[in-house]
C-alpha cells in the first residue's frame, strides 16, 4: 500500500506539469485546448525516440518541450490567423498529431526498458542515499513504508519547484500579464491594440509545451511510449486543475499554480486508492476520471448553495429579532 502511495506521488508530481499546462489555457487563456491529447504523445514520441538513438535523456526532455511548444502554437495560428474556432483548432491538430506521432515512433509503442532514460541514472546516483536511509528507517520499524527509491520523488520535487517559480514570475512579467489579459478580455486588449493574436499564440504554445514535456517524462518513467497513452489527458488536467483550486483556492497566481501541483497529486492519490476497491478494475480508470472531475465540479457548488443557505438565514433571523426587539421598544413606550 505504502509503495503504491509514494508512486502516486511521484506520477501525480510528473502529470501536475502537464496539468499547469492546462491550467495556462483553461483558465488563463479561457480556451478549452484538446491539442493536449496530441501533444503529450507527441512529447512521449520525440523523448522515446531520441533515448532510443542515443541522446542524452535531458536533451531529449528538452526536445519534447520544444516539439510540444510547435505543436501549440499551431493550434494557435488555426484559432488566429485561420480563423477557426478555438475548440475546433483544438480537434483538428489533435487528429493530426496522431499520425504525426505514428510518423515519430515508427510503430505504435516505443519500449525503453532496455534504455537510460532519466530516472534510471538518477537511480543509480541515488544508490548510496537510498541504502543509508532506507537503512535508518529500516533500523527504526519503518520498513513497511519504505519505497524503492527516494530519487524519482526528489528529482521531480526540483523539477516541479523549478518549474512552478518560472511560470509565476513569466506571468507576472510584461507579456504573462498581457497574456493573462487576453483571457480575461480579449476585446479590451485589442481596443488598447494589443496583439492578442501573439499573446494567444504564445500563451497555448508554453501550455502545450509543458504538457509535451510531461508526456516526455512519463514515457522514461513508464518505460514506454505508446500512441495512445494521451487519451483522456485534458480531462485528467482538467481534474487536476478543479481539484486543486476547490482546495486551495486560486485567488493569486502563486496560490493557483500551487493548488493545480496539488490537485495533480491528489488525483492520482484518489485513483491509485480507488482501484484497490474491490469491485473496481484497471479498466474503470477512465469511469474513476469521469466520477472525479463531476464531484470536483458539483461539490463546490453545493458547498456554496449550503452557506448561501446558512448566510440567507442568518440575515432573516437577525432581522426579525431586530423587528421583535422593535415592537417591544414600541409596546414598552405605548404603555408609559
Amino acid at each position: 500500500m505504502s509503495t503504491a502511495i509514494f508512486g502516486s506521488f511521484e506520477a501525480g508530481l510528473i502529470y501536475a506539469i502537464m496539468a499547469l499546462g492546462v491550467y495556462i489555457s483553461f483558465r488563463i487563456l479561457n480556451i478549452p485546448d484538446l491539442t493536449v491529447d496530441g501533444s503529450f504523445v507527441t512529447g512521449a514520441a520525440i523523448a522515446a525516440v531520441c533515448i532510443v538513438n542515443g541522446v542524452h535523456p535531458i536533451l531529449a526532455s528538452v526536445f519534447a518541450l520544444i516539439g510540444g511548444f510547435i505543436t501549440g502554437c499551431i493550434t494557435g495560428l488555426l484559432h488566429t490567423n485561420g480563423k477557426i474556432n478555438a475548440l475546433l483548432s483544438g480537434i483538428l491538430m489533435m487528429i493530426a498529431l496522431y499520425s504525426i506521432n505514428l510518423r515519430i515512433m515508427g510503430k505504435s509503442n516505443v519500449p525503453l526498458l532496455q534504455e537510460e532514460t532519466l530516472f534510471t541514472s538518477v537511480t543509480g546516483m541515488f544508490r548510496l542515499i537510498d541504502e543509508g536511509f532506507n537503512g535508518l528507517l529500516t533500523g527504526m520499524g519503518l520498513s513497511g513504508v519504505v519505497p524503492r527509491t527516494w530519487a524519482i520523488l526528489v528529482v521531480m520535487i526540483v523539477i516541479i519547484v523549478v518549474l512552478k517559480v518560472l511560470l509565476d514570475q513569466f506571468l507576472k512579467t510584461e507579456i504573462g500579464l498581457a497574456i493573462r489579459a487576453t483571457g480575461d478580455n480579449v476585446a479590451m486588449i485589442r481596443s488598447f491594440a494589443g496583439k492578442t493574436d501573439m499573446y494567444i499564440i504564445v500563451g497555448l504554445g508554453i501550455s502545450n509545451a509543458l504538457v509535451a514535456f510531461s508526456g516526455g517524462l512519463i514515457a522514461q518513467y513508464s518505460g514506454f511510449s505508446d500512441i495512445g497513452m494521451g487519451i483522456g489527458m485534458i480531462v485528467i488536467g482538467l481534474a487536476s486543475v478543479i481539484i486543486g483550486e476547490a482546495i486551495v483556492g486560486a485567488k493569486t497566481i502563486v496560490r493557483a499554480t500551487l493548488a493545480v501541483i496539488l490537485g495533480a497529486i491528489m488525483y492520482r492519490l484518489i485513483v491509485t486508492l480507488a482501484l484497490r476497491v474491490e469491485f473496481l478494475e484497471t479498466g474503470d480508470l477512465k469511469l474513476i476520471t469521469a466520477a472525479i472531475v463531476i464531484l470536483a465540479l458539483l461539490l463546490p457548488k453545493a458547498i456554496q448553495q449550503y452557506k448561501e443557505g446558512q448566510r440567507k438565514k442568518t440575515r432573516l433571523a437577525e432581522r426579525m429579532l431586530t423587528e421583535r426587539r422593535g415592537e417591544a421598544i414600541a409596546a414598552t413606550k405605548t404603555n408609559s
